[in-house]
C-alpha cells in the first residue's frame, strides 16, 4: 500500500473523526445575546413517528456525509443533516415493515458497518493521539534541525509571445522604464498584475531554460530574452539567499500525516503478529505478502531519512 494511498485512507478516517466531534458540539449554533449552553449528545433535535433524532445522530450523519457537506453552505449544513436524518428514519421504518432488516444480506451489511464504526473508534482512540500537537511540534523540531538549506532566488519576469516583443521590452527597460510597470502593462503571465514577481524558488521548481537563465544572473541584473514552451521571458533577479526551514504551520499537516501513517503501520503490524489470518486465494495471499514486505522496507527507509520534507 503506497504512502499516498495511506494518506487518503487516513484523511478519510481523520475527516470522519473531526466531523463527529464537530457535530457533537455543533459549531453552527446561532449566536445569541446570551451564549446558549453547548448541546448534549442526547439532546433531541427532531422526532419521527415518536422516534428521536439526537445531536449524536447528526454527528454520525456528518461522518458519513463529510464530502457532501463541503458543497453545502455552512449556514445550511445543520438543516441539511436534519433533513437527511428525517428521510433516513422514514425509509428505515418503512424497510422494517417490509422486514428487510431480517434478510441475510442486511445482516452481512450490518456487520460490516459495525466493524467500520469500530475501526473509526479505534483509530480515534489509539492512532489519532499519536499525532497530537505536541508530537507534531517535536517532529517539526527534528525536521528543522536536520534541514539542509538550498540556494534560492527571488525573480520577476515579463512573459510575451514573440522574441521581437521581448527585445522591445528589454530596450524599454534599458531606457529606464520600471520593470514592475512594464510587467503589469505587457506581461501575459499570471504574475503580471503583481509586477511580474514570482517569489522565491529553488532549483527544480521552474522550467529548465528559465531556471538556468535566472541562476546565471546577479541581483538586480536583467536577462536577455529567454525562450521556453510558455513564450519569451525577460527575467530580473531581485534577491538571492539560502533557504530556511518552512514555518511550522506550512508543514504541520504533512508531518501529522506522516506520524499517523507510521502509527497506523505499527499498530497494524502489532495486531497481525497475534492474529491468525488466512487468505484463500494463493495469488492474493502472495500480493498481500509482497505489500507487507514493501511496507517494512519503507518503514526502514523512513528511519534512515535525512529529515527533508519532500
Amino acid at each position: 500500500m503506497s504512502f499516498e494511498f495511506k494518506k487518503h485512507v487516513l484523511t478519510t478516517l481523520v475527516s470522519a473523526v473531526f466531523a463527529a466531534n464537530m457535530w457533537v458540539a455543533p459549531a453552527l449554533a446561532q449566536s445569541q445575546s446570551a451564549t446558549p449552553a453547548a448541546p448534549s449528545v442526547n439532546d433531541v433535535v427532531a422526532t419521527v413517528d415518536g422516534e428521536t433524532i439526537t445531536e449524536a445522530d447528526l454527528a454520525f450523519a456528518a461522518e458519513d456525509l463529510a464530502q457532501d457537506l463541503k458543497s453545502v453552505p455552512p449556514a445550511e449544513q445543520r438543516a441539511f443533516l436534519v433533513s437527511v436524518m428525517i428521510d433516513m428514519k422514514l425509509m428505515a421504518n418503512a424497510a422494517r415493515k417490509l422486514e428487510l432488516n431480517k434478510t441475510d444480506l442486511f445482516k452481512r451489511r450490518e456487520n460490516y458497518l459495525i466493524e467500520r464504526a469500530l475501526r473509526r473508534a479505534y483509530f480515534a482512540s489509539e492512532i489519532g493521539p499519536q499525532a497530537n500537537e505536541e508530537k507534531v511540534r517535536a517532529a517539526y523540531k527534528e525536521f528543522a534541525a536536520t534541514f539542509k538549506p538550498q540556494e534560492e532566488l527571488r525573480a520577476s519576469h515579463i512573459l510575451v509571445a514573440t522574441r521581437d516583443d521581448a527585445e522591445k521590452i528589454k530596450a524599454e527597460l534599458e531606457a529606464g522604464r520600471p520593470f514592475a510597470d512594464l510587467a503589469k502593462e505587457k506581461s501575459t503571465g499570471p504574475s503580471g498584475p503583481k509586477g511580474g514577481d514570482l517569489g522565491y524558488f529553488t532549483r527544480g521548481r521552474m522550467i529548465k531554460e528559465f531556471e538556468d537563465a535566472a541562476f546565471a544572473l546577479k541581483v538586480g541584473e536583467i536577462s536577455d530574452p529567454v525562450k521556453t514552451k510558455f513564450g519569451w521571458h525577460i527575467i530580473k533577479l531581485t534577491d538571492r539567499r539560502q533557504s530556511a526551514p518552512p514555518k511550522f504551520e506550512q508543514v504541520a499537516r504533512e508531518l501529522s500525516q506522516k506520524l499517523m501513517v507510521g502509527a497506523f503501520d505499527k499498530t497494524i503490524r502489532d495486531l497481525k503478529q497475534t492474529a491468525d489470518i488466512t487468505v484463500a486465494d494463493p495469488a492474493l495471499a502472495a500480493a498481500l505478502a509482497a505489500d507487507a514486505k514493501a511496507i517494512d522496507a519503507n518503514a526502514a527507509d523512513a528511519g534512515n531519512a535525512d529529515g527533508t520534507a519532500n
